[in-house]
């Protein structure tokens, strides 16, 4: 008897789950198209594209842009630009570094100066290392070379490229850098 009061207690859970189930989805449904039917989008049409005029090339006794006469002269023009671009590298390439050649500009610190044998030398730290440096060496990574020392500042050319990829001349300095104790 136990065992059959069970399988009817059982049964009846079962169909009283069966019937909270379905009454959410009903109320779920109804919200959503409630929601449906309040919600009116704004789209805004698309203006019409422009007409397109097409326009006669009205300079026909002018040089074209794209004729051969013009390609030549633009060539002329990148060639004897490069061959002077060449004539600035072109010795810095074929000679040997010196040691200050491995460190940028910016790495580099003027400590002091002093006149020996009536020649101005400057010294200069590069990290912990402490290098005399005369006119005319090479320093930086730019091909810099010294071109003037003071008391207080060391000048330097460098030859780098710029944005086109052409070499140029450009002047850096290092100022004299005063240690606190």
């Amino acid at each position: 008897m136990i065992k059959h009061f069970q399988g009817w207690m059982g049964l009846t859970l079962l169909v009283l789950l069966s019937a909270c189930g379905v009454a959410p989805e009903d109320e779920l449904e109804q919200w959503m198209a409630l929601q449906r039917s309040e919600i009116h989008p704004k789209v805004t049409p698309i203006a019409e594209p422009k007409l397109f005029q097409p326009e006669n090339y009205a300079q026909a006794g002018e040089v074209e842009p794209f004729s051969n006469q013009k390609l030549t002269q633009a060539l002329k023009k990148d060639a004897s630009q490069a061959a002077s671009n060449g004539a600035l590298i072109a010795p810095e390439l074929a000679r040997r570094k010196e040691p200050l050649e491995d460190f940028p500009v910016d790495s580099m610190a003027m400590v002091g100066s002093m006149v020996k044998a009536g020649v101005p030398v400057a010294l200069v730290t590069v990290g912990k290392l402490l290098y005399q440096v005369r006119l005319g060496e090479h320093l930086g990574l730019n091909y810099g070379r010294i071109t003037k020392i003071s008391e207080t500042e060391v000048s330097v050319r460098e030859i780098v490229q710029d944005a086109a990829g052409e070499w140029i001349e450009r002047t850096a300095s290092l100022q004299l850098q005063e240690r606190s104790k």
